[in-house]
């Protein structure tokens, strides 16, 4: 089902909830896409990937127990900022914190045919969407997080760090609600932008093939941390051969000298891309340190 207003949003949540298995699709942008495509043809789907994405949107996941924790989250699916994971690091993610009382959202934002700012506008239009009828999904305003993987995670840590800055307006009315996330959850995520540590094809597909040196700091998000970016849990494999793990111990140095909240852990093995795979040892037990650190900031109730 896809609505292009919220008005019928409160009556379809109460369906879900009963539910539980249903999902429904919100239009990002219902005004209007800004910087629209007409021409981009239609998104292609192989079953697990998502691209030539012109028609931003969330997906929710309504929190599958009869006591809700009132906590949301925003998943952004990797995928180098060329297309999206969208079943490994959307979906199925969804399906796992839905089980543990929150309501997940899996965003679905553009890509590198539109580069940025596009991604950053569409991951703080999702926050301001769900502040805004926060009372509508049963959650509270002060208890939105978002969570990424690889690109993802850039995106996630942009939306982190860079919820202020002005290419992530476009001068709706929503842009008067605070983009702020309240908590972050990066996995594996691309953090800087630098020749020597980034994903290049992360950076390529974002930036173009010669940005310049303001766009280069600008989007390595390490070095926009600040004291108002929100606690932080990121994971990382030693052995990641695509997103080096260097990424995530930059973040979390960054965190640690704006004396922001954190928690890193960081595995042997795991490779990148390790989602919800089981067999990769110690990394396959992720999800129990993140439901740890969700319940110690008391975002869930175990």
């Amino acid at each position: 089902m896809r609505l292009s207003r919220f008005r019928l949003l409160p009556l379809l949540l109460a369906l879900n909830w009963q539910a539980h298995a249903q999902t429904v699709q919100l239009d990002l942008w219902p005004e209007g896409v800004p910087n629209y495509r007409a021409n981009a043809g239609a998104e292609q789907h192989d079953g697990e990937r998502i691209n030539n994405i012109s028609h931003p949107s969330l997906t929710v996941y309504p929190a599958s127990i009869d006591r809700p924790a009132r906590t949301a989250v925003i998943i952004c699916p990797g995928g180098g900022y060329a297309y999206l994971s969208y079943t490994r690091e959307g979906q199925q993610y969804a399906q796992w914190l839905s089980g543990l009382g929150v309501t997940a959202f899996v965003l679905k934002s553009r890509l590198s045919d539109y580069g940025h700012p596009a991604p950053l506008q569409d991951v703080l239009r999702a926050i301001r969407t769900v502040r805004a009828h926060a009372a509508d999904y049963g959650i509270a305003p002060d208890r939105i997080g978002v969570m990424g993987s690889s690109a993802g995670g850039h995106l996630a840590a942009s939306a982190a760090t860079l919820y202020d800055n002005p290419a992530g307006r476009t001068g709706a009315a929503l842009d008067s609600i605070s983009a702020r996330p309240d908590f972050l959850m990066l996995m594996y995520p691309v953090i800087t932008m630098a020749p020597a540590t980034t994903h290049m094809g992360s950076r390529q597909a974002l930036l173009g093939q010669q940005p310049s040196a303001a766009q280069v700091q600008l989007m390595s998000t390490e070095l926009q941390v600040h004291a108002q970016t929100p606690p932080t849990l990121l994971i990382h494999s030693q052995d990641d051969d695509v997103v080096p793990v260097e990424n995530s111990i930059l973040f979390y140095q960054a965190l640690t000298r704006a004396r922001v909240p954190a928690e890193m852990y960081l595995f042997e093995r795991g490779g990148h891309g390790m989602a919800l795979r089981p067999g990769l040892g110690n990394a396959s037990n992720w999800t129990k340190r993140a439901e740890d650190w969700l319940a110690s900031r008391k975002l869930i109730v175990q």
